[in-house]
């Protein structure tokens, strides 16, 4: 499997939950189609299928690379 790189993993990590973030603030009982790239983005980049799975194995990664 190709490894994305360290930062841009972080990027995409916290652009993610950020986009949740401002789906919760405002009360959005769909999630929005930023929030949906990203996590299909997210998938992509770490060979999943489940955007849980995916920012558990983000995660995973950026801990090993010490990010």
């Amino acid at each position: 499997m190709l490894m994305p790189h360290p930062e841009f993993l972080r990027k995409l990590v916290h652009e993610y939950e950020t986009a949740l973030a401002e789906e919760a603030a405002a009360a959005a009982a769909v999630r929005t189609t930023r929030a949906q790239d990203l996590a299909y983005t997210l998938c992509v980049s770490t060979g999943t299928r489940e955007v849980r799975a995916a920012l558990e194995t983000a995660r995973r990664l950026l801990a090993a690379a010490g990010a």
